[in-house]
């Protein structure tokens, strides 16, 4: 049994986030549907994450079985042709047996875009936040993330999840024009609606209706009901993902086609 890598980016604006949903389209389920027409026999696929309802992937990666060789070029031409416009794959590379598209991812990496002014250029991806912001005490509180490694307070309730633990690599505010400034956030894993949740308390703090104080005290009280609220998913992102270069050798799109 061959093991495939398959590298897709995909506008989540009309899908209920990559998981397939009993009630809802999802970027999985359409993905999976696509390669068992092609391929004619039923085909799993097993993504490195799960990201939200509205969340948008400039980068996801998943994984999935198939006993034959096949023309990786022809295949990639017919999926595309197949697939609705809002989801692209970008390369399909035949990978080790054991490899796996999520355990052996070793970061994430997601931004967050905010505009203060009314932009229709931007609506789709970027959330509109009329009020002013001071971001370097915002950017002095995402530092304090970086000590972190139990984000309990910023994850949602009652999830499966073993461990709430994570070690965030980055996390910082850019300002990449005029009226728009970027939340980049890289971490080995994320917990479930973590980087919305993770926003919205920065948000806090950058209107004063925090102090740094009560910043830690939100973070070490592992209490969910004290941060802040979850900004919407739209103009959230999940821009790369990371594997050891034995796997990311084979792959084709690596992390600078992405930022």
């Amino acid at each position: 049994m061959n093991r495939y890598f398959i590298t897709l980016s995909y506008d989540g604006t009309h899908y209920h986030g990559w998981q397939i949903q009993p009630n809802g389209s999802s970027i999985q389920e359409i993905v999976q549907k696509a390669l068992s027409l092609v391929l004619r026999v039923d085909i799993t696929i097993y993504g490195a994450g799960r990201t939200d309802t509205g969340v948008s992937a400039h980068m996801m990666v998943a994984h999935f079985d198939f006993d034959k060789s096949f023309d990786s070029r022809k295949l990639l031409f017919r999926l595309n042709r197949l697939l609705p416009p809002d989801i692209a794959i970008q390369d399909i590379a035949l990978v080790a047996p054991d490899a796996h598209a999520r355990f052996d991812a070793t970061y994430r990496y997601y931004r967050y875009r905010i505009t203060d002014r009314k932009d229709p250029f931007l609506r789709h991806d970027t959330w509109r936040f009329d009020f002013y912001l001071d971001y370097d005490k915002m950017n002095e509180a995402a530092n304090l993330l970086l000590s972190y490694t139990d984000f309990t307070s910023f994850s949602k309730l009652r999830t499966s999840v073993k461990t709430n633990n994570c070690q965030l690599m980055e996390a910082k505010w850019i300002q990449e024009s005029e009226h728009l400034w970027v939340f980049h956030i890289k971490a080995d894993r994320f917990l479930r609606n973590m980087v919305r949740a993770v926003v919205g308390t920065l948000l806090e703090v950058g209107r004063g209706r925090m102090s740094m104080e009560e910043f830690i005290q939100v973070v070490e009280s592992k209490n969910r009901n004290n941060a802040g609220v979850s900004v919407p998913g739209h103009a959230l992102s999940l821009v790369e993902i990371g594997y050891p270069y034995s796997i990311s050798s084979g792959m084709k799109l690596m992390s600078q086609l992405h930022r």
